[in-house]
């Protein structure tokens, strides 16, 4: 026996035919729960029925008639009428990333009646009861979901099935972008950060933290920021009127237990103030370097401990241990084999320095111009320098326009003033330099630059959670341009992954941890060390 469908549609019916498989002259025999059904227990092979059940048939000839075995069983429901199933989520949204957490629910609207459930769904096995969890989702979790209920007696009676809900479950952890408004800051300003997540979905709470050096470990740790430890609704977060430069991260979390996104780059505002103790100096103190040359950057302040980084990073870190020979507090580099970057100095306490752009020219021809920004009114020198030979005539250019062409090989001015702001280059025989910004302030305290946060405040109990950032990871760009008014050239850092997932430093892939968030009080070291070249 086959039947065109095993649910009857309200006030429908379903087709059952019943076939030997050979000869000819038989009649057929219809039964329901094995009961014969009255008034047709004669000749048809087919049979139209509009109530549920279990139905047989078997088919006779002859005289005496000889019978056939019953045919298999073939179970037949009848739909309730408006008794649809209905499919709901929780948490209410269909894209969802491996490791979450979602409950799958059937509800039939009617409270007189108790049901049993069925589902149909990209696996194999389906429960059958009301609820259909997915505790750690998965690509294979992905496709269409959709279920139906019996009532739990002998009518064969069900639920239509409900209407598919589409989950898509993505084995790419999501990652968090943050920005920051605005990068530089003036007297007074807030400074805004926006997080977002890579691909947008639902649910997201979004938790704010300020990067925090940490010498010993060739790392950074993360505070939460105040009024973050539960993430906050709102994508953005104000933090009204800071002075110091510092750094910023983000992430987003979602569901119960929480799942969380890889954390954001960093984002960094930038102060010019000066207010630490520690100096970065630079010899030869210039910007433009030949490649053959060999570049001492010396960390000056009432500090025993030091490290000098750099953007951009040099393959697995940007701390001068690794890349080059730190004596004492000073890093020795060599031209030839680094290339632009920015440099600064952090203390063993967490101090920051300025920041000095250092740029490697392939060319005969180099500007000697001043590292640090001038004050007004100092006096300055400007020079051009050839990599082979003296220089006898020397024209010199502010913003691409000649100043001064005569014998003097230096550009001299006695007191500097704002309208001496600019970009300067020089030419010599035909061969020009590059050209640098020279920055003047009016400030009686000399601005420095720094692209790193500031020795970080103390925090109440809500703030005090720390997360370990690995810096040994490549850079993926860096500003291809100067920063007006600004020598320096900064880029974003990538931070690791996933501080909180040992696997991830030590195997170099991204897994979710349990989702449950980390002892909020306790500070996260990764068992990570930069060992020296």
């Amino acid at each position: 026996m086959t039947a065109d469908e095993t649910i009857i549609p309200v006030g429908g019916s379903v087709t059952l035919t019943c076939s030997v498989d050979s000869s000819a002259d038989w009649k057929y025999y219809w039964f329901r729960e094995y009961s014969a059904l009255q008034s047709i227990t004669n000749v048809k092979p087919v049979n139209k029925v509009s109530e549920g059940g279990i139905y047989h048939c078997r088919a006779g000839r002859g005289d005496p008639e000889i019978f056939t075995e019953f045919s298999r069983a073939v179970t037949v429901r009848k739909t309730v009428p408006n008794k649809a199933a209905v499919v709901t989520l929780q948490p209410n949204w269909t894209e969802i990333y491996s490791g979450e957490t979602i409950m799958l629910r059937c509800e039939i609207h009617d409270g007189d009646t108790e049901w049993e459930y069925e589902w149909k769904s990209p696996r194999y096995t389906s429960p059958n009861n009301s609820e259909y969890m997915i505790s750690d989702a998965s690509s294979y979790h992905s496709g269409n979901y959709r279920c139906r209920g019996r009532k739990k007696n002998a009518e064969r009676i069900s639920t239509e099935w409900s209407a598919d809900i589409k989950l898509t479950v993505s084995d790419n952890p999501p990652a968090a972008v943050l920005t920051v408004s605005p990068s530089w800051l003036s007297p007074g300003d807030s400074v805004t950060l926006s997080c977002e997540v890579e691909h947008p979905s639902a649910g997201w709470r979004f938790y704010w933290y300020k990067t925090v050096p940490k010498l010993s470990y060739y790392s950074y740790i993360y505070e939460l920021l105040p009024g973050s430890i539960n993430g906050t609704e709102q994508d953005s977060y104000i933090i009204h009127g800071p002075t110091h430069t510092a750094g910023y991260m983000c992430r987003a979390g979602r569901g119960d237990p929480v799942y969380y996104t890889q954390y954001s780059k960093p984002g960094f505002v930038w102060s010019g103030d000066v207010h630490s103790a520690v100096t970065l100096k630079v010899s030869p103190d210039r910007v433009q370097h030949f490649t053959s040359d060999s570049v001492s950057l010396s960390c000056e302040g009432n500090f025993t401990e030091w490290r000098v980084r750099r953007f951009p990073e040099d393959r697995y870190t940007s701390d001068c241990y690794n890349w080059r020979s730190m004596t004492g507090s000073t890093c020795n580099i060599y031209s030839s084999q680094q290339s632009d970057a920015v440099y600064w100095c952090e203390s063993g306490s967490g101090e920051f320095s300025n920041a000095v752009n250092i740029t490697i020219q392939k060319a005969d021809i180099i500007l000697v111009s001043p590292v640090h920004p001038v004050t007004e009114g100092q006096s300055v020198t400007l020079g051009c320098k050839l990599k082979r030979e003296e220089l006898l005539s020397v024209s010199f250019y502010q913003n691409d326009k000649l100043i001064q062409s005569d014998t003097r090989r230096e550009l001299n001015i006695s007191a500097v003033s704002k309208s001496d702001e600019g970009f300067y280059k020089c030419k010599y025989s035909g061969e020009e330099s590059a050209q640098s910004w020279m920055s003047v302030h009016d400030d009686p305290k000399i601005l420095t630059l720094s692209g790193w946060p500031i020795q970080s405040e103390s925090t109440n109990q809500d703030s005090a959670t720390h997360h370990m950032v690995n810096l040994n990871e490549t850079q993926d760009h860096i500003y291809n341009s100067l920063l007006h008014g600004d020598v320096c050239v900064y880029e974003s850092i990538r931070g690791s992954e996933d501080p909180e997932n040992d696997d991830y430093v030590n195997s170099g892939a991204q897994s979710q941890n349990s989702n449950s968030e980390m002892d909020q009080s306790a500070t996260v070291m990764k068992d990570f060390y930069v060992r020296p070249e």
